[in-house]
């Protein structure tokens, strides 16, 4: 009697138990926002060392061709994200070296943010009512607020974005999760750092009008995950796509770096706290890739419709743009490094997988598309199969 009311609870839970040896309790999402494959695996490219139009530090710019500039990409890789290339490819798993066959791609049609947030979220592209970047209500339900729904996780999810649309996104309402985005503060509940950051926020400005500077982000994040044991934690980083907008890739790069060093800091610091250590998974990757067919290509994505001068309807695109990779690390993810062969990775699996490593199934809302399936290699795959 006593298995089978376990049995009924787990059912009624919606809880699945991944494998019997998931150690994960906490799963920390973090998204890089339009961070080229290119770049991750190769380091900077040494096609704009020579190209002004694109350094927005031109004084400066001898020093960083110093910092980030080496004769082999493995070396200028290292240069760039330094975190990626020792502990999480030590420890961990990253995929999307598309040089040496690992493939990451989107599967919506548009290539930019707010679907491809969406789609890591929900498990599903909504290509019919997901289609711009405006602040619509989400229709979907999001992997945070199906978490959050569930008793054991009340008061144990949230969500930190740098770009203002994350509370549409994940329908923050509707979710009846904390959703931090833009330039909201954050509750300082007696926390003086959080309170230095919400006064330090009124005072720097940020270079755009919707996407604040990620050091708040990720500040405000590490003091919710502090203030208490998290299940789940949503981090969105957004200087790396908007530094690219702007055409300056030097600083682009630069965000690059300094988020690699943020994620090293985060995940030290969860290895020195009794209630993270051993118990957390960090999932990592990127909304959509960028232009590859050429050297101005790189600050453009996204599938556009627009009229031709002779009338004709037809789409703009960029070649390369539904490119992604992501890397995983915890308790439960064998150390397969840089996967590397026939593998393919799609951004629909992400939210069943980070399900998965707390334990659940998770299904899509949609009424006819399904969540796309866990990444098994994450967390139970031999080495031999993953590649």
């Amino acid at each position: 009697m006593k298995n089978l009311l376990t049995i009924v609870t787990i059912l009624l839970l919606g809880w699945l138990p991944a494998s019997a040896e998931t150690k994960t309790e906490t799963v920390i999402l973090i998204t890089i926002d339009g961070l080229r494959w290119q770049e991750v695996f190769t380091g900077v490219d040494e096609a704009f060392f020579d190209q002004e139009a694109y350094i927005a530090h031109k004084k400066h710019h001898e020093a960083f061709k110093a910092q980030f500039g080496a004769e082999t990409p493995e070396a200028r890789r290292q240069a760039l994200m330094p975190f990626f290339w020792s502990t999480l490819v030590r420890e961990g798993q990253l995929y999307g070296n598309r040089n040496k066959g690992s493939v990451g791609r989107l599967t919506n049609r548009f290539h930019f943010s707010y679907p491809g947030y969406s789609e890591i979220l929900t498990g599903i592209a909504d290509d019919a009512r997901i289609t711009s970047n405006d602040k619509i209500l989400n229709p979907n339900r999001t992997l945070p607020e199906w978490l959050a729904a569930k008793p054991e996780n009340d008061g144990k999810v949230e969500a930190f974005g740098s770009w203002d649309v994350f509370p549409y996104i994940l329908n923050e309402e509707r979710a009846g999760i904390p959703v931090n985005a833009g330039f909201e503060d954050y509750p300082a509940s007696g926390d003086e750092k959080v309170a230095f950051l919400n006064k330090l926020q009124g005072e720097v400005p940020s270079p755009w009008d919707t996407v604040r500077l990620d050091a708040f982000t990720m500040g405000y994040a590490r003091a919710a995950l502090k203030r208490e044991k998290m299940r789940f934690v949503y981090i969105a980083l957004g200087e790396t796509d908007d530094f690219a907008h702007d055409g300056h890739y030097d600083q682009y790069a630069m965000a690059a770096h300094r988020t690699d060093t943020a994620i090293a800091e985060l995940w030290t610091w969860l290895q020195s706290d009794d209630r993270y250590r051993g118990k957390t998974t960090l999932l990592i990757t990127t909304d959509h890739g960028r232009g590859s067919d050429s050297l101005d290509a790189w600050r453009h994505h996204g599938r556009f419709p627009y009229t031709k001068e002779d009338g004709a309807e037809a789409i703009s695109d960029f070649k390369g743009d539904d490119a992604i990779w992501m890397a995983a690390i915890g308790p439960d993810t064998p150390a397969l490094g840089e996967v590397e062969g026939r593998h393919e990775v799609t951004t629909n699996q992400i939210a069943a997988t980070a399900a998965r490593f707390l334990g659940y199934t998770f299904e899509s809302d949609h009424p006819s598309v399904k969540a796309g399936a866990p990444i098994t290699s994450m967390m139970d795959t031999p080495l031999e199969a993953a590649r």
